[in-house]
């Protein structure tokens, strides 16, 4: 038979047209297939924005809390507890509700937004050592402006319940995290150092953090420390957190007389320190002395884990953080290495010491509004008379056993230095 007619032959076979059929209709369902993925991928490139924000990232936080707090939000939810109990004994707990893993819905700016909290199980984050998560928001149309405002909204929301509050950071694995709740900020004049003292240090501070261009300038690095040296008690950590109120600033305190704290930790946690706070190095002494006094006394090598030359590199080595605070307290500066005390490393020594007869006015007439100067003259001279040396502590504690008498409060100044 011709090629021709076997051809038109082959449209009445039943296999060939069977087969033909599965061919077409396979050949259609993967154009199909295929024509519907491109169209996807297209559609979630120029259609579609997604914002992807990671546990690790600060801002996760601050959407999940603006997420929580949103009307439209569904009731599915997960709680954060804070539990703290006191040294009375007395329990305190708060609840924090956040979305819980899932998707969610809610409008914003009159535009859908479709949010999708995952949860790694087998996954855990390094910095944090929780379980890796990951908070999706997706929207139509190109606007990433949209996420921006969001962010933006969610991070004022954070600040302002944080308005009027003082944030204490401790290092916990290869990070900084919040240490407690928030402390409602001291005033600065609550704390009552030597006449003039508070005004001094404060003006300092001040007159650095407005001074960035004038460090630059001049080639300078753009870092300052501080040393409070003097008895214990006396009101030296007491200031610095009253003064980081007065700053807004938030305090980051270090211990390096810890184990776990190495010199290249120590200079890490230097150089990633929370923007607008004050490193706080409390006891100096406590984890290095006078390298010149126990030079051959194995007893009193470094305490800690880190060097002392680590210490050092980290205040003003080459690699040392800039646009930085640091403050350290020592009850014992005369255990200090002369070389920790060189401008550039301390660029300010104020003595906070026993109280003066002008601090003990000051705090008199603090604690009873009422006197009269002539009464908190009065205390201030009988207190120096029966001790030269007591601290703000003491005299704190005498008068919160007096707290509705200035009369006996000043009758039993003599007993202030047994407590």
């Amino acid at each position: 038979m011709p090629l021709p007619e076997a051809l038109l032959t082959l449209g009445d076979n039943p296999y060939f047209g069977a087969g033909f059929g599965l061919f077409a209709i396979g050949t259609a369902a993967g154009l199909l297939k295929k024509s519907s993925g491109y169209a996807t991928q297209v559609m979630r490139r120029y259609l579609i924005t997604t914002l992807e924000i990671p546990v690790s990232d600060h801002s996760y936080g601050w959407v999940l809390q603006w997420i929580a707090k949103r009307p439209d939000m569904s009731c599915h939810v997960s709680v954060n507890t804070a539990f703290e109990q006191l040294h009375s004994g007395k329990i305190s707990t708060s609840f924090k509700f956040m979305p819980s893993p899932g998707s969610h819905y809610i409008w914003y700016k009159k535009f859908p937004i479709r949010i999708e909290r995952n949860r790694e199980k087998q996954m855990v984050d390094q910095s944090r050592h929780v379980p890796y998560e990951t908070v999706t928001l997706t929207t139509l149309g190109r606007n990433k402006e949209l996420f921006e405002d969001i962010l933006y909204e969610a991070r004022n929301d954070a600040f302002m319940e944080r308005q009027g509050m003082t944030l204490v950071f401790k290092p916990m694995g290869h990070e900084w995290r919040q240490f407690g709740n928030p402390q409602r900020r001291r005033p600065l004049h609550s704390v009552i150092l030597d006449q003039g003292q508070s005004e001094r240090i404060l003006s300092d501070v001040r007159h650095f953090t407005l001074s960035q261009e004038w460090y630059t300038d001049r080639g300078i690095p753009y870092r300052r420390g501080y040393l409070l040296y003097g008895p214990p008690g006396c009101g030296k950590t007491s200031f610095i957190t009253a003064l980081a109120g007065e700053l807004e600033y938030s305090i980051c305190v270090l211990n390096i007389g810890d184990w776990s704290l190495s010199d290249d930790r120590l200079l890490s946690f230097m150089a990633s320190a929370p923007p607008q706070s004050i490193i706080l190095l409390e006891d100096i002494d406590a984890a290095f002395v006078d390298r010149t006094a126990v030079q051959n006394d194995p007893r009193y090598q470094g305490m800690g884990s880190i060097t002392f030359s680590g210490l050092l590199n980290a205040l003003d080595g080459v690699v040392s953080s800039e646009a930085r605070i640091v403050f350290m307290t020592t009850n014992h500066i005369e255990r200090l290495d002369p070389a920790l005390l060189r401008p550039g490393r301390v660029d300010m020594k104020e003595m906070v010491s026993h109280s003066t007869e002008y601090q003990l006015a000051c705090m008199f007439i603090r604690f009873f509004p009422n006197a009269t100067d002539t009464q908190a003259h009065a205390f201030a001279q009988n207190c120096a008379k029966h001790s030269q040396s007591l601290n703000m502590a003491q005299v704190q504690a005498h008068f919160m056993l007096y707290k509705d008498d200035p009369d006996k409060a000043l009758l039993h100044c003599d007993k202030i230095s047994s407590l």
